[in-house]
């Protein structure tokens, strides 16, 4: 059989599906006679596996980021975003950061169980959890699952206040619950718009939302009264950068009250898979935009420490986060906020717990 190069497939956004860093053997493409010399250009089904968490809350210390506990109902992510931070992960399972992570995806379904027995343990110290830190909560597969929605209604039952990461106009579904919480100052939303070029949001994050979904998403949270963060991120140089002013003013007319951004992330697999996309789609500007990286990576395309991964260094870096900050000033986005009330955190009786007579 004979080799061929991998490539791009309908609605989904990685090249390729090679191995993980952890493995020894190393996955081709090959025509096996059938094709008529043509590569598959069908990609791999979505595939939905049980996760068996045995915890649900994940803790970290990361000065960057403003909070300190999450909670992912998914691992892999349908919407595919090329550039998605959390693909090195499969790695762990075995998997491809490529195809893999956008098709083999595992579903934490005893979710909202742990999360009631976490809530309810005597050590728990109520604080802000985030939802979607590594992977969306709000991808296709939850219009079936469930499984935010059920943890969501935990979190209600408990007063547990939580924040919501998306790109997913989904996350209307539960207002129900959503606006009651945010009423008594327990939730927060926030949701990611890279782009608000609908043919290049299709390339890049080929199964979420659409941009203008997203714009619409915000504008009814807002009315509902549940506070929103608008994420202009990832900042790619050359690619969308240019949009920055322009998101930030769409965010703002839809109701937003505070705005982020990060500058384009390429840890592990994600540097290649990056290029490979890259050039494929946008073989045009490719170097361009490497170079610009590089240049705001000190020579690199990724460095890890916490005091420059996730705005980059240099002069490019430099005036991106000038630029951010007279527009966000100017549309009074003052930044992204996780302050939710904790002092109302209270753990419900169980089914069969004894009423206490004081």
């Amino acid at each position: 059989m004979d080799e061929l190069a991998w490539r791009a497939v309908k609605g989904r956004a990685a090249i390729s599906n090679e191995s993980s860093r952890f493995e020894r053997e190393r996955r081709v493409p090959v025509d096996d006679g059938w094709g008529e010399g043509e590569a598959e250009t069908v990609g791999p089904r979505t595939r939905i596996l049980p996760d068996r968490a045995r915890t649900v809350i994940s803790t970290n210390q990361s000065p960057d980021v403003p909070f300190d506990q999450s909670l992912n109902p998914f691992r892999g992510c349908e919407h595919g975003c090329v550039y998605c931070f959390a693909r090195p992960t499969h790695a762990y399972l075995g998997l491809s950061p490529g195809l893999d992570f956008e098709t083999m995806l595992f579903a934490k379904r005893d979710a909202a169980a742990l999360l009631t027995r976490e809530l309810r343990a005597k050590n728990y110290v109520c604080r802000p959890l985030a939802i979607g830190a590594n992977t969306d909560p709000y991808q296709p597969i939850e219009r079936s699952e469930q499984i935010t929605r059920s943890v969501l209604a935990v979190c209600r039952d408990f007063n547990q206040p939580v924040g919501i990461i998306t790109k997913s106009a989904l996350v209307l579904r539960d207002l129900d619950i959503l606006a009651p919480m945010a009423a008594q100052g327990l939730a927060r939303v926030a949701i990611s718009i890279t782009t608000l070029n609908r043919d290049l949001a299709r390339h890049m994050e080929p199964r979420a939302s659409t941009p203008t979904r997203r714009l619409a998403a915000v504008h009814e949270l807002v009315a509902a009264g549940v506070p929103v963060t608008v994420l202009a991120s990832p900042m790619i140089p050359a690619l969308n950068d240019h949009e920055l002013e322009a998101i930030l003013e769409a965010a703002a007319g839809a109701g937003a009250s505070g705005a982020s951004y990060i500058f384009l992330r390429l840890p592990l697999e994600i540097g290649p898979l990056f290029e490979e996309w890259l050039r494929q789609h946008y073989p045009d500007r490719a170097d361009r935009v490497l170079s610009l990286v590089r240049q705001s990576r000190d020579g690199a395309l990724y460095q890890a420490d916490f005091a420059s991964r996730m705005k980059g260094t240099g002069p490019y870096a430099a005036l991106l986060r000038a630029r951010f900050l007279a527009a966000a000033k100017r549309l009074g986005l003052s930044g992204r906020r996780w302050e939710m009330d904790c002092s109302r955190f209270q753990v419900p009786p169980a089914p069969g717990d004894q009423l206490s007579l004081l």
